[in-house]
């Protein structure tokens, strides 16, 4: 069975064991994050013919399971992999919805060429999460903040162990059924700040979406759950301690008169899907918006003279989370006892009501995908 959709052809060879209705009941009513999977996955090929020439081919969706790769995958041994994140959301009247795709196909191509990957067409991305979405419609859940997170990623798959880009590549998409990504009730979290390690550097791939980035975060992640914080914040040691991003989502800060300020991007920080949506809203609300320097210093003065009234952070995942605490085992800045500021919860729920309907789309932000 085949579908079409957008000038993509997508080849359906749907899976023989499917979760049964009560097996996927009991997962969406505790779906967790990234616990749980979908029945299928949906996979375009890519390779390069003896004339040099690359192209993309076999889109399909097939079952879930195990990739096989050979033990040289170019994937394994030098990390040519990028990946993007969003979540389809269960509307009031069924209806499926994802938010901003274009943007995600578009970060993910300047990724693929920092990682020497081969760009895909934005209609193949787009048709691959309708289709995936269209078939395991079902797993999508309708809880409140509860959504089916989507994982598109490509690796390289050639079977070669020469230092060169890989001129094999899979691009693929799994789902998951997501709850609240820092669980239970929304309250500030304890941010670790990470003083002997950097996330990127200058000329690095900080500004690429792909596991080496994330995979030199881990340890400063390690550390800062050893210290009971949730998450930890990037510093650039080379330039006044200026302030990056947190693992996996970025900063803002709410300044006293209203406005709002955020790191300004320079090549080391992820540019957030959320992030950019998070700028607009709040001009929408009137409030001004700075993209800057901001110093770990500005930030402990911030916070003590008042000048500093919230901060937040965002992200596909957690969407938009309070901040109460940045500490150290030198530095403690904000309270324990915090709440969640007036504005952080203000652009939430607008940016929130957006995302599942409950809002009107001003900016034709919304794709339907089921």
């Amino acid at each position: 069975m085949t579908q079409t959709a957008h000038g993509v052809e997508f080849t359906q060879r749907l899976s023989e064991t499917p979760k049964s209705a009560d097996e996927r009941a009991a997962i969406l009513a505790n779906p967790g994050f990234g616990d749980y999977f979908t029945d299928h996955t949906a996979v375009v090929d890519y390779s390069v013919d003896a004339e040099g020439n690359g192209g993309w081919h076999d889109a399909r969706v097939e079952p879930y399971g195990p990739i096989t790769l050979d033990p040289s995958a170019a994937v394994l041994h030098y990390g040519q992999e990028i990946f993007e994140g969003l979540k389809a959301y269960r509307h009031a009247d069924g209806s499926i919805w994802t938010f901003r795709p274009e943007a995600n196909a578009a970060r993910l191509n300047k990724s693929a060429r920092r990682l020497a990957l081969p760009e895909l067409p934005e209609e193949y991305f787009l048709t691959a999460i309708r289709e995936l979405v269209s078939v395991d419609r079902e797993w999508v859940p309708s809880g409140d903040g509860e959504a089916l997170y989507l994982r598109p990623f490509m690796i390289a798959t050639e079977a070669f162990l020469g230092v060169r880009a890989a001129r094999e590549v899979s691009f693929r998409v799994i789902a998951s059924p997501a709850g609240n990504y820092f669980g239970g009730e929304l309250k500030p979290v304890s941010i670790w700040i990470s003083r002997e390690y950097a996330r990127a550097g200058r000329g690095g791939t900080g500004a690429a979406k792909c596991g080496g980035n994330y995979a030199a975060s881990l340890i400063a992640q390690q550390e800062a759950e050893a210290h009971g914080c949730k998450q930890v914040l990037f510093l650039d040691q080379f330039n006044d301690n200026a302030v990056e991003e947190l693992g996996g989502m970025n900063v803002f800060f709410v300044m006293k008169d209203g406005s709002l300020a955020t790191p300004a991007l320079s090549g080391t920080i992820l540019e957030g899907v959320t992030r950019s949506s998070v700028i607009q809203v709040a001009k929408d609300m009137g409030r001004g918006v700075s993209e800057r320097k901001i110093t770990l210093d500005e930030w402990r003065d911030g916070v003590a003279s008042g000048e500093i009234a919230e901060v937040f952070a965002c992200g596909t995942a957690a969407v938009i989370t309070p901040i109460g605490v940045l500490k150290d085992e030198t530095e403690f800045i904000g309270s324990e006892d915090a709440t969640a500021g007036e504005t952080t919860m203000a652009i939430r729920e607008q940016l929130l009501g957006i995302q599942t309907g409950k809002v009107e789309d001003t900016h034709g932000w919304l794709t339907r995908l089921a």
